[in-house]
């Protein structure tokens, strides 16, 4: 593959080309030179497109697709180009497989069926044994066959026990555990965040309790045991304090924000679209505003869209029988460009999340692989099902205005636009 991408903003505070403009020649898949004017005697593809910017790859932390066993939301193949033209080089896999993703086996699966598209899969394996928190699943195992973290997704740990002996226990490979947080002895059947509008619409609420709970007793374990500990997708203003506390005492812990909480409040649940039914529930504006303040101050280590597809007969029923989730490849950069400074969000879905999970990050110099999202930062729209790519159409942004267009990515030797 070679290519000549003309007049790109490079956005990379790690590249001594951050915030240039300049051509950008990438032969085999190798940046072999950055310049402010390139000539093309080869006659190589060129690249030019309107207000181009260019940032490392992007990775999301927390990404869902079907496969296997559950291929009618979303499969590996089409998630994979899905995230490629949102702008990701790099997704995290969650296990919420049918079988779930608790052996090498599965493990090696998933993996096997990723290789060959521009966008790396990394597999993050079930904690414990079918995500039931009763045993410990076989994380050794799936560690050496490929998985890079282990947690139930959207299923807490309830057994305190149990994440106790896994955190000593993945010490001795260097693993990471990733801990849902919450408490569902107080979440119970709750719906909604409980607040004032859980209480006008009738619809049963999950107090902040019931996450903050949770991560309080999760540090305290971690307190005792050591190890590194990741808490995906918090969504309240006292989860921000206490993860807050928890680092400056030196805890090994590291959290995400989904890119919902950052900019939707529970005031869009008075339309009833089951598409706002996620979990963390939406919170309060007072909340939001923590989270990004969280972000900006790195309280929270990074962003993700929380991807996760779901099939019409599950979705798009009554509010109570809907399933937890939305689609959200699509929309990630689009929702919060404009809303978070731009370095800010490049840091949290490139740098900050590839140190965590131990992924090998390519800064923008010359020699470097190719490993690069390309976007514009000033594009408005309006965010309709012609915009959604996955299988499912589960998206919580639909019909919001958006700003921001996601060209595509250039990695692993391809080119996806």
């Amino acid at each position: 593959m070679n290519i000549l991408i003309k007049s790109a903003i490079i956005v990379d505070p790690s590249s001594p080309f951050h915030q240039q403009k300049n051509d950008i020649l990438i032969e085999k898949g190798i940046i072999t030179k950055i310049s402010k004017t390139i000539q093309n005697p080869n006659n190589y593809k060129e690249i030019k497109l309107e207000n181009l910017h260019i940032s490392q790859g992007w990775f999301d932390s927390s990404v869902c697709f079907g496969e296997p066993g559950l291929e009618e939301r979303e499969t590996i193949e089409n998630g994979l180009n899905t995230a490629a033209k949102s702008g990701f080089t790099a997704v995290a896999v969650n296990p919420n497989t049918s079988p779930a993703a608790d052996n090498k086996s599965t493990i090696e699966f998933i993996k096997h069926k990723s290789f060959g598209f521009a966008t790396n899969l990394y597999p993050i394996g079930n904690f414990t044994k079918g995500g039931q928190s009763v045993d410990l699943a076989e994380l050794y195992d799936m560690q050496n066959s490929g998985a890079i973290a282990f947690g139930d997704y959207n299923k807490s740990i309830s057994n305190a026990n149990l994440l106790k002996i896994g955190l000593q226990y993945v010490q001795n490979f260097d693993g990471l555990v990733l801990s849902f947080p919450q408490d569902n002895s107080i979440a119970t059947e709750g719906l909604v965040n409980e607040e004032i509008n859980s209480t006008k619409l009738g619809l049963k609420g999950i107090p902040s309790l019931a996450e903050e709970l949770q991560i309080a007793r999760d540090l305290f374990i971690l307190e005792y045991t050591g190890g590194k500990l990741h808490i995906p997708t918090i969504s309240t203003e006292n989860a921000v304090k206490l993860i807050k506390n928890a680092k400056k005492k030196g805890l090994n812990v590291s959290c995400s924000v989904a890119a919902h909480h950052l900019v939707l409040t529970d005031d869009e649940l008075k339309s009833f679209d089951a598409n706002t039914k996620v979990l963390p529930p939406l919170r309060t504006l007072k909340d939001t505003k923590a989270l990004i303040k969280g972000l900006k101050e790195g309280v929270i280590d990074m962003i993700t869209s929380d991807h996760n597809p779901i099939d019409i007969e599950h979705k798009k029923v009554e509010y109570y029988n809907a399933k937890f989730g939305t689609i959200g490849l699509e929309s990630l950069f689009s929702a919060l460009n404009k809303k978070i400074d731009l370095d800010v969000f490049i840091a949290s879905l490139t740098t900050n999340p590839k140190k965590r999970f131990k992924i090998k990050t390519e800064t923008i110099s010359e020699g470097n692989k190719a490993d690069l999202t390309l976007f514009n930062p000033e594009f408005e729209y309006q965010f309709t099902e012609n915009n959604i790519l996955s299988t499912s159409k589960n998206a919580i942004f639909l019909n919001k205005k958006m700003n921001g267009k996601v060209y595509g990515i250039i990695a692993n030797n391809q080119v996806v636009l």
